[in-house]
This record gives C-alpha cells, structure tokens and sequence, in this order.
C-alpha cells in the first residue's frame, strides 16, 4: 500500500505543477509586443482563448509530499470529492496465532470497528485504519509479540462497500529469561506462599495482562495476610529482541505486620457512630490485619442505604504493631415517599401510598407508614425495619395494621400487630442458610363468601408463632441458573371462637434450575401445604389455603383454584399442591419463556396429586441492571365454572 500511495503522490505533485506552469507558457506563445508600457498594477487580461485562468500568486503553493504519510494525506484529500463510502474490516493472520481473545479486545477498541457499516470519506477511513494498525500492534505487544507486523489496504468490495484489510504477521513469541521478586523475605514464613501468588516465571510469556494481573494478585494477597500498608513497585520489563526473550524485576516493601486497631470514623450528619460500625464489621481488634475484611465493610456499610458513599483505609495506630481503620462516610437520603395504582382481576382497582424514614429510630431503623385504598381493599399499616440488629444481617421487625379486604374466598375486617426477628439475605451477600422467628396477635371478623346462606361475620382472635428455614443452594437471587432451593414455613396458632383451639400450618416450597445449553435454563417448582388439628370450617377463611395468581398457578385468577360452595365461590382447604415447569429462554437483554403450571386445594389434612387445575402460558423478560422484570400472559387448560379466559401478571423478578 505505501509503494501505490507513494506513485500516487508523485503523479499529483507533478500535475499540480503542470496546472502552475501551463498558463505562463501560454502566455509566452500568443501573446503580442506591447505597443506601451504597461502598468504593473494593473490585472492580466483574460485569455478566454486557452480556457485557464491566472494563478493566484499570493496563493500558497501546496508542498510536494516526502512521506508516505503526507503521500497519504493528499491522496485522501484529492478522493474526498468522491463522496462517503460504506466499508466494512476484514482482520487477517491471528486465527493462526489461536488469539481469540485478542481479536475482541481489538474489536472492543477499533475506531474502525466503531464506525463499520456507516458512511465515511476516504481520509476519515484512511486515518482509521492507520491508528487500528498502531492498535493492533499495541495488543500483539501486550501479548508477548514483540516483532510483530501489521500492513493495512483498502480494495473495493460488493457494490458501493470497501474493504478495509488489516493483515498481522505475529511473528515469533517471547518469553521471559529471568523474573525476580526481591522485599518478600521481609514477609517471614509466607515468602515461599505470596512468591507462588505471583504466578509469572522463567519461560512464561511476556504476556502484560497476566503480569499485571498478578501483581494485583499478590498485593490483594500480602495485605490479606496481614500487612496493611504493603507497597509493590511496577515491574520492570526490559526486552532482548536479539533473544526474543525479557527480563522482569519487581521490588516488594511488606511495611510491616499489623492486627486490627480501632474504628475512627469521620464525616458530617453521621447515620450511626462508630460502636455500630464495628458491629457490622466482621473483625475485632487485636485480630491479624486481613483487607478482604476491611473491602467487605465498606461494602456492607454501602448497603445500608443510609451511606451514599463510603472510604475505609488502614492507617497508623499509636501503637506500632495495630493499624486503625479510618471509615469516612457521606450520609444519604433517607426519606422515600412511593405511590402506585393499578388493577388487578381479584383484587380490583388499587392505589398505594408510603411514606418512609431510613433512620428514624437509630441506628438503621426504618419505619414505614402505608396506606392503600381500592374497591376491594382498604389498609393503614406501620412496619419497623431494624437492620443489623444485635449483629451483623439480622433484623427486627415490627408491624401494627388495620384492614378490610374483600376477596373471592372471604370478606375480612382485621386489626393485628406482629414482631419477629430474621437473618436476612440480598444481592450482595447471597446466603446459603437463612430464618425467621416470630408472633403474631390478631383481631379479625370475616365470613365466607357464601351469599346463598348470607353467612353472618365471626369473630376470631389469634395468636400465631410462625418460623421458617430456608436453604438457597442457587447462584442468584433475582435470576438463577443452577441449584436448587428448599424452604420450610411452620406456623402454631391458637383461635378462640366459639371456643379454643389449636391448629398447626405447614408448608414445603422446593425449587430446581438446569441449564439447557448457553441460552436456556430449564426450571421447575413444587408446593405443599397442610394445616392439621381442625377442620376448614372452624379455621379463619384467612388462615386457609387457596391457590391461583402470578405466584401461584398462572393462568387462573387470584385465590380461585379449589373447592367451591353452591354460588361459585371459593371457599379454600386445609392442603394444597402445586407444581410448576417452565424454560427461560434469554437473548441479549430480552428473554422468552413458556410454561407449565398446576395445582389444587384439598379439604384434607394431606396434600394429595389429583384433579389438578393446569395452566399454561408464555412469558417475556427484560433483564435489567437490578435483575429480570417479567410479563406473563397465562389461560386455564381445564377451567372451571367463571375462570377467565386469559390473564396477566407483571413483576420483578423469576416467577420462582
């Protein structure tokens, strides 16, 4: 390419010459002796003639090219009036290298890349592939191909497209003759231990991202082993292109052994003092020095929601063997004020409106006050949320509410209050074990929707300890794709009506995600429910069973799968199943997802695999930042009696 830009240039340089010399020339063959003396102020006549204007003289003469890259630039200067092409680049020689990874770290940078498939003029295309040629030559250098040559060419393709070629000879691999890492004998007996952390040695390749890979490797490393103001130096590469070989030097100042100090903490409108950062921290003082620990208590500080921002750093103590942790925090917002409205088949027309303080009984108590008003549905409630309460990731909560719902299944007009306390989990520190254990004391008066007999109300007063235990074996909380989960949910509860008595309910919820391939994860669910010690009619008809909805078997309205009274109501049991399969098909950002769902309420005790109501559906998924939101659209395959035909269900998250 540079001998056809050079022949290029010359031929343009020469013509531009000839266009300079050709109207002094004609000149000096037609024109006649001047009879006078001519002014010299005066403008040439025209030669309409020869059909060549006069120079402009003043004008600047454009230098003849010497480089090829000057070459180029009048090349592309003199093509600019061929208007804009479509081109597209076409990268040759590093299959045989076997550099998959380097061709997209190349496609990740290329200004050619970047603009391929639009309209460019043939400088800007030009221009662009000279610096992908530098870029490519950069990568192959990184890579330990330190001789490498990369040619570039334009050729015309299909059509009005370019091809813009980009050819590499890698040429031959280097490796490093001699690495050393001199300081870490200051480390005492973990030399040998944090020398292997720093995986490069002798004939490995001069690869730089594996080198600088694991010099953040081995500072991460000898800071978690207790040597908090560790400093290692940049390595020093010097290249041997006779040798085709390297050497690497490296200098490590341990600074010394610390334990951990005391919590100082900095900043203004502090949302708690530094008592309970040290709770949320999972180190004590006088414990060996580990930056994993300090990393993972700025994040847990973070996720508070009451820190927008939040620096942790070791720093001298008085005393020479400990090192203090300086955490500065910058509060954040903490009062949220959220509305919603909407329309659900069971649930009628409904709007909600919150209130919350973060804050408001400290440290990390957040109270909410919640109010919702719909056609089926009236609340006024208030919630404590006690975060790390007593210690790290556990919760006290706290409710007092009032309601008057009316479903399907009942009409209940309650008043309760409940406290429990929990080990929570959430997206940053997803846990394998968590729990719950509670009370609960309610006041309710509901009956059922039995309009033929027009049932009266009935009083019921409850007490109730639920608890639950739940192990999540996935790899995600919103989206997973492997593992299984299993959750256990026992409530004791007491009634008086008519009299005393005691009842225990019971459920099994059991989870299973497989991957299918890249794109496909196969998922399936299954539910059992039971409530032993009395029959259904003495129990509350809001303590039953009921099953149909988005979280439940899709495809059947809210609470209407199940045993029904003479005017097509449900009345709810004392056992259900349920069972739901489906496969979660993503693409890119988008995600399609067929399923299988089935289930039914039984008046016994036991749950049984029977009569079950089947439905099915397809689903769309938009995957987030914050995790899949999902629409699925479902129909009953054997409805009963006043089903309806289609529903719909919107949420955040999985279905399951």
């Amino acid at each position: 390419m540079t001998a056809r830009l050079q022949c290029r240039s010359r031929i343009l340089a020469l013509a531009l010459l000839v266009a300079l010399a050709c109207p002094a020339l004609a000149q000096a063959q037609t024109a006649e002796p001047p009879e006078a003396e001519l002014d010299p102020e005066s403008p040439m006549a025209p030669m309409t003639d020869i059909g060549v204007d006069w120079p402009d003289m003043e004008a600047e003469i454009p230098a003849i090219p010497h480089t090829p890259d000057e070459a180029a630039e009048v090349v592309a200067r003199s093509t600019e009036i061929v208007g804009e092409r479509r081109y597209r680049v076409a990268l040759e020689g590093l299959e045989l290298a076997d550099k998959a990874t380097l061709v997209q770290r190349f496609d990740a940078a290329s200004t050619l890349k970047a603009g391929e498939g639009k309209p460019a003029n043939v400088a800007q295309i030009d221009r662009r592939a000279r610096e992908d040629a530098n870029l490519l030559d950069e990568i192959l250098r990184a890579e330990g191909y330190y001789d490498a040559n990369v040619e570039t060419a334009v050729e015309g393709g299909n059509g009005d497209q370019l091809v813009v070629r980009l050819t590499a000879e890698p040429g031959p691999l280097y490796r490093f003759s001699d690495v050393q890492v001199s300081g870490l004998e200051g480390v005492g007996e973990r030399a040998r231990s944090l020398r292997e952390t720093f995986a490069v040695d002798t004939n490995d390749t001069v690869d730089a991202d594996t080198v600088v890979l694991r010099e953040a490797e081995l500072t991460r490393q000898i800071r978690k082993e207790g040597f908090p103001f560790a400093k290692v130096d940049a390595p020093e590469l010097v290249v041997d292109h006779d040798t085709r070989s390297a050497t690497l030097r490296m200098n490590v100042d341990p600074g010394g052994k610390r334990n951990f100090g005391q919590i100082v903490l900095s900043g203004s409108k502090l949302p708690f003092d530094a008592k309970h950062v040290a709770l949320i921290a999972r180190f004590k003082p006088g414990e060996l020095y580990d930056q994993s620990k300090v990393d993972d208590l700025r994040r847990a500080l973070v996720a508070t929601g009451l820190v927008a921002q939040a620096n942790v750093t070791p720093v001298m103590a008085a005393n020479p063997d400990l090192a203090d942790i300086a955490v500065g925090l910058e509060p954040a917002k903490m009062r949220t004020i959220a509305a919603e409205a909407g329309y659900g088949t069971g649930e009628g027309i409904r709007a909600e409106l919150s209130w919350t303080h973060r804050n408001l009984i400290r440290p990390e108590g957040a109270v909410t006050l919640r109010g919702v008003a719909g056609t089926r549905e009236q609340y006024a409630g208030a919630t404590l949320r006690q975060s790390n309460f007593g210690k790290r990731d556990q919760v006290l909560n706290a409710r007092v509410e009032a309601s008057n719902v009316d479903r399907a299944a009942f009409d209940a007009r309650s008043f309760g209050i409940a406290a429990g306390i929990e080990r929570q989990t959430n997206i940053i520190w997803q846990k394998k074990w968590i729990w719950s254990v509670g009370a609960e004391l309610l006041a309710s008066e509901e009956r059922d929707m039995t309009r033929i007999a027009n049932a009266p109300r009935r009083t019921f007063f409850i007490g109730a300890l639920p608890a639950t235990l739940n192990y999540d074996g996935s790899d995600d909380l919103l989206d997973p794709t492997k593992g299984f989960r299993l959750g256990f949910r026992v409530s004791p509860e007491a009634s008086l009506e008519s009299g005393t008595f005691t009842y225990v309910r019971a459920q099994l919820d059991g989870s299973y995600y497989l991957p299918a391939g890249q794109r496909v994860v196969m998922a399936g669910r299954i539910r059992l429910g039971t409530i032993a010690g009395a029959n259904t009619n003495a129990i509350a008809p809001s303590r039953r069973f009921y099953s149909g909805g988005g979280g439940s078997v899709r495809g059947y309205g809210y609470q209407l799968i199940g045993p029904r009274d003479a005017a097509n109501d449900p009345v709810g049991g004392r056992s259900l199943t349920e069972f739901a399969v489906e496969a979660r098909v993503r693409v890119g950002s988008f995600g399609v997802v067929p399923f299988l769902d089935g289930g039914n309420i039984y008046s016994s005790s036991l749950p049984k695999f029977s009569k079950f109501r089947l439905g099915a559906g397809i689903g769309g998924r938009y995957y987030s930042s914050f995790g899949p939101i999902r629409i699925d659209v479902g129909t009953p395959l054997n409805p009963q009696k006043g089903d309806p035909r289609v529903t719909v269900y919107v949420s955040l998250g999985q279905a399951f």
